[in-house]
This record gives structure tokens, sequence and C-alpha cells, in this order.
């Protein structure tokens, strides 16, 4: 569940924030009679036999989590380890095949500055982790950056960015762009932290809480927008290129009329797909920036493409299978409505969402129908998970961080 970016809304929890939304709803959606408004009614999971039953590869602890804010913490695969790191400021380093712990850092106190009488204050870890270089590299929301050495975790280098950091950043070339809530965009040399160039957007005056993750193609640094809008950057000084509308701001109050770019633009061949919290899903030619199709679709999770299909998942908790080439829909899944759904991530002939009970759901790429279901942790699954050689890693609100394996399925036929 997500919240909204203003004075009055920053450091609610999820909880807190999903009461004064769906309040918001009622009002939008004002009535003479006192009938649950279905439009915001939670799905209850129907009884399923699963077609098969997941393994857990292993089972771990990252810190505290996240506990009940927003966050888009999830774990990475890199340099045959996996990375996550808890809001309070553990950043722990994995064994990709066992599970063993390498390392854990403490954010909330890098420097080793605290005291024994000291009580521990939360580093509020909100963007991250991104790999490379042997590094990897995350934000928080006091505008901190920090790289570590990702083979032992100690601290390479530290910079400052004005606003919070709350997606991972973008990293190519030996730069490592990060966008902040403020609207300030800034690029730094990846090895030492220092600053390279920096530009600002425009940010409205309600907008989500969350910002788009930069994606970086071709040269180019893509980064949405609060406005609505896709943009390009030269990524080697930072010069706009051009600047293509995606949502469509329609409705009559200031709150229906958010139209956040807000999860990260998808670049697939010359094409970038691109979706916006409330308007439209956009195919883009990455050259020009001209539209080639869009459909009316909001989200602000990410989205997945695999092959000629983009899965989705709306506001609303819809899950959608689309054609790539042209926009058309193939199928729809409205079975976990207003079950905070995260984004798709695609497994062998499956996708897979995590909700807020801390469910995993199956659903085969061709039919939309769920198949398989696993519970991970009853705090709920706030992000994407991440699939990566066919073993996928969700991490809980709570904390908990499951590797998990997918049967494979053969079928009669084959």
């Amino acid at each position: 569940m997500r919240y909204f970016d203003s004075k009055f809304f920053k450091g609610l929890s999820v909880k807190k924030a999903l009461a004064i939304v769906l309040l918001s709803a009622s009002l939008f959606a004002c009535s003479s009679n006192d009938d649950e408004d279905p439009s915001t009614k939670v799905a209850e999971l129907s009884a399923l036999d699963n077609a098969f039953d997941v393994e857990v590869l292993w089972e771990r602890s990252v810190g505290d989590g996240v506990d009940d804010y927003f966050s888009r913490i999830k774990p990475i695969v890199a340099y045959n380890k996996v990375y996550s790191a808890s809001r309070m400021g553990d950043v722990i380093a994995f064994d990709k095949d066992s599970g063993k712990k390498v390392w854990q850092v403490d954010l909330s106190d890098i420097n080793n500055e605290r005291s024994f009488w000291d009580s521990r204050v939360s580093a509020l870890v909100a963007g991250g982790p991104t790999a490379g270089l042997n590094k990897i590299f995350l934000g928080t929301e006091n505008g901190e950056v920090f790289a570590l050495d990702a083979e032992t975790g100690a601290l390479v280098w530290q910079a400052k960015i004005r606003g919070e950091v709350l997606t991972p950043p973008a990293l190519d070339s030996g730069i490592l762009v990060v966008n902040s809530a403020s609207g300030l965009i800034k690029a730094f040399n990846a090895n030492t932290g220092e600053e390279l160039w920096k530009v600002e957007q425009d940010v409205p005056a309600l907008t989500l809480r969350g910002i788009s993750t930069p994606v970086i193609a071709s040269g180019g640094v893509l980064i949405g927008s609060g406005k609505g809008e896709l943009s390009v950057y030269i990524l080697e000084k930072g010069q706009a290129g051009w600047t293509t509308e995606v949502g469509e701001a329609t409705g009559s109050t200031e709150l229906q009329r958010v139209i956040d770019v807000d999860s990260a633009p998808v670049v697939f061949g010359d094409k970038i797909y691109v979706i916006s919290a409330r308007g439209n899903l956009v195919a883009i030619e990455l050259k020009s920036g001209r539209i080639l199709w869009k459909r009316q679709y909001s989200s602000y999770r990410q989205i997945a493409v695999y092959r000629n299909d983009i899965f989705i998942t709306n506001t609303s908790g819809h899950v959608y299978a689309l054609n790539r080439i042209n926009g058309i829909e193939r199928w729809s899944n409205v079975e976990l409505t207003n079950r905070s759904v995260t984004g798709p991530a695609v497994v062998d002939k499956y996708i897979v969402v995590g909700d807020f009970e801390g469910y995993l759901h199956w659903l085969d790429q061709e039919t939309g129908e769920i198949v398989s279901r696993h519970k991970v942790d009853g705090s709920g699954i706030h992000s994407t998970p991440t699939v990566v050689d066919d073993i996928l890693y969700s991490q809980s609100r709570d904390g908990d961080l499951q590797a998990i394996i997918t049967p494979i399925i053969v079928s009669a036929a084959q």
C-alpha cells in the first residue's frame, strides 16, 4: 500500500496511511446508503489445490525488515551472493547457494560513532541495494548515499543528496545516478563518490510517496516524474533529451489528479514500456520518445516484460497480460483485488506476485489462472520478488528472506 507525499503524510506508517486513503476513497464514492463500497473491498482467498508445492532452498532474517513503512527494498543477486537490507540499517550479504551469512554492516553507525549508552537511531534505508563495480550502493530517507565493498561490506564512500532516496540508484559506465523525492537527480563517480552532474525536476504539490527508479539505456538515463512524464538525460553530462507525457490528469480533485510515473521504465530492444499511477501504460520509441501505443491502465508497481508479453498489476490489485507489440489485453485476473499486490516477477512459465498477508501467488502465463500459493510471512510481501536463474527471492515486511525453487512441471503432451 502507498501513502502520499506531503508534510501531512510524511512519516506515516502504511497502516495509518491505508486508513486515510480508504477514507478518501469513501469520500470520492459518496452515496446515499451505508453499503460497503465494492471498490475498497479486500478479496478473500479462495480454497486452492496447489498444482505444485515450492521448495524453500533457504530462509534467513534481514533485521527487522521495513515494518509498516513504505519501502522498495528488495534482495538482489550479484557476485554469487544475495544482498538485502532493513530500514533500520542492517545490510547483509548471504551466500547464494547456502544462505550462509557472509558479512553484515550497520549503516546506522557506519562510522562507529555510537557509544555504549546511545540508543540506535534508524538509518532509514529506502533505496537499493544496487550492485556493480564490486560495490553495493544504497540510499536513505535522510539523503545519504553509501557505497560498500561487495566482498567485505566495508564503506568505500559516502555522499549526500537533497531529498529522500526511495528507489535503487542506477549504474552504468562507472556513473551512479540517484533520484530523490525533492526532484533532484545526481550523478556520482561510482568509484570515488565525486559529484559529476545534477539536474532538477519540478515536483507537484501532491504526489505519491515514491519516485521513479532511474534506468540507464543507450547512453541515456530514463526517469519518470510526479508530473506524469518520462524524460531522458544524457548519462555523461546530464543534458536533457526528450520528454513524453504518460499520465493523464482527469479527476476533479487534487488527489484524483495524482499521475506520477512511479515504477521503473522497462527497456526492451528499441522500445520503452512505462506506466503511470493514473493514466496509461505506454510503449515509447527509445530513440525519439515517440508514443507507439497507449492503453488505459494505472499502476505504481513494477511491470514485467517477457518475450511478447507485458505483465502488470494495477492500483486495485488486478493482474493483466498484454501483447507487447500492440498493447492488446490477453487476460485479466481480479481474484486479488485490493490485496496490495506487488509487481509481477517471471519465473519459468509463471508470473509470481505477493500480497499484504504474505502470500506468493503463481499465475499461469498463458491463462492468468492462479495455480499455486505459498506463504512467506504473515507480515506481508512489500516488493516485487527477485528472480535469478529461476530461483525466486522474496522478503517480507518483517525481514523474512526466502530463496524459493519453483518445480518444473512437464505436461503430458511433452
